[in-house]
């Protein structure tokens, strides 16, 4: 029998829900640090030759360097392996998450805002996008579409991607026909730390990149963190987790197959219902027994659930807003009749599913918005990934010699309070020749 984690009178008990999330963070990351660091010191100093050695010591698998770069022939016939039906679903999805992402795209300005002066914008995509498609427990090929897409949108110039092969020295075909159907320019097989470095400062093989986005495991989020400021980075990604609020009247066996939707991912996955009603929580659990038993990854689902499943009952829905807003969630399914008007209240989610016809996967996998999301309560100052991602901004001014003359007073006033004395000599230099 399952057993869920309760707790009555939310409000009362923040710190119980805090202390039950913060709980999933490994806080021994030091070790780690440690272990990516060497990893990425060595492929700075040796290049391919080390990505190729920490391949065989990892992925067990050996080749050249030659061999890391999938060819086109081998991405044309992974891409027949694939079923038509699923291709099709692929590309459907692609065009949902390009015309979502198209609507984020800036724009260069530029305007006068007095006689002689000048300001402006100027927006440029990045040159090179570095994606990273994990293997290991799954293939996930609608990551692939979620982090390539915006980056065309985006107009970068060359999108390179990289994940791990297999025992056999081998790409999952799925992963392959969503690369294609995305536009990805370029395909190596590397994973791991490793892969993340190779992009990072570049080798003989693998180019170096501005950005480097797609989730990963421990290492691959170490590696990242570690990397950037040589590279941009998206976000460093922890255990999945969803929040759904629910009232008497949402459909209990809805809620249960939701919640296990996102428990199946990890067993660090957080499944958190949160309802004003009582009723509701024991019709909920009553379906979680049902359904679990015909899940396929039942095992992972119940450990998840036992160790960080939680049911959280509120007075209200005034009360269940501030529950969502200080959990931060990363996915947040509103199933409740009022979504619209709740949602003019959420302050902080990642993701927003709305009605009881607009489970998770839908945003996993097909509606646009992108599924790269912040999780571990960081939705309070991060966003999802996005085309705004995979652009840089330049700000630009121009001053007459006349506009300059009118402003020069205040900011030779503003540099010399700074203590700037040369800051304020570059301005009066020009206001007295």
């Amino acid at each position: 029998m399952l057993k869920i984690k309760k707790i009555k009178e939310g409000r009362k008990n923040v710190e119980k829900i805090k202390e039950l999330l913060e709980n999933r963070a490994d806080d021994n990351l030091s070790q780690y640090r440690e272990i990516v660091g060497e990893i990425i010191k060595d492929v700075k100093d040796k290049g391919d030759k080390a990505v190729l050695e920490y391949t065989a010591r990892f992925d067990k698998v050996k080749f050249t360097a030659e061999d890391m770069e999938i060819d086109r022939e081998e991405i044309e016939e992974a891409f027949k392996e694939v079923d038509a039906d699923f291709k099709k679903a692929l590309k459907n999805a692609a065009a949902n998450i390009e015309d979502f992402h198209a609507e984020q795209k800036d724009r260069s300005w530029q305007k006068q805002k007095k006689t002689g002066i000048i300001t402006g914008q100027i927006c440029r995509p990045l040159k090179r996008a570095g994606v990273y498609v994990p293997g290991g427990r799954a293939a996930y090929p609608s990551s692939v579409l979620m982090t390539v897409i915006p980056a065309k949108v985006a107009g970068v110039e060359e999108i390179i991607m990289l994940t791990p092969p297999d025992e056999n020295g081998q790409v999952n075909p799925v992963i392959l026909a969503a690369a294609e159907i995305a536009g990805v320019d370029r395909i190596f097989k590397a994973g791991g730390a490793q892969a993340v470095a190779a992009a990072a400062y570049g080798t003989d093989t693998v180019p170096g990149v501005d950005i480097i986005v797609g989730p990963g495991n421990i290492y691959v989020s170490m590696a990242k963190e570690l990397v950037f400021g040589q590279v941009k980075i998206d976000m460093i990604a922890g255990p999945s987790e969803i929040l759904i609020m629910a009232e008497k009247e949402s459909n209990p066996a809805y809620i249960a197959a939701d919640l296990m939707s996102q428990a199946e991912h990890d067993p660090l996955a957080a499944a958190i219902l949160v309802t004003d009603s009582q009723s509701l929580t024991a019709e909920v659990e009553e379906e979680l027994e049902k359904q679990i038993k015909n899940m396929r990854k039942k095992e992972i689902i119940k450990e998840s659930l036992e160790n960080y499943g939680l049911i959280i009952e509120v007075e209200d829905q005034k009360e269940a807003v501030e529950i969502i807003n200080l959990i931060a969630p990363e996915h947040l399914e509103l199933a409740v009749k009022n979504p619209f008007e709740i949602l003019t209240l959420v302050e902080n989610a990642g993701s927003i599913f709305l009605g009881e016809y607009t489970p998770e996967p839908v945003g996993d996998y097909y509606a646009g918005p992108n599924h790269v999301l912040p999780t571990n309560s960081t939705a309070r100052f991060f966003s999802p990934l996005s085309v705004r991602d995979f652009v840089k901004y330049s700000g630009f001014a121009y001053y007459s010699r006349e506009a300059l003359e009118k402003a020069s007073a205040d900011i030779i006033c503003l540099a010399e309070g700074e203590g700037l004395d040369a800051h304020a000599n570059s301005i009066r230099i020009r206001k007295d020749s």
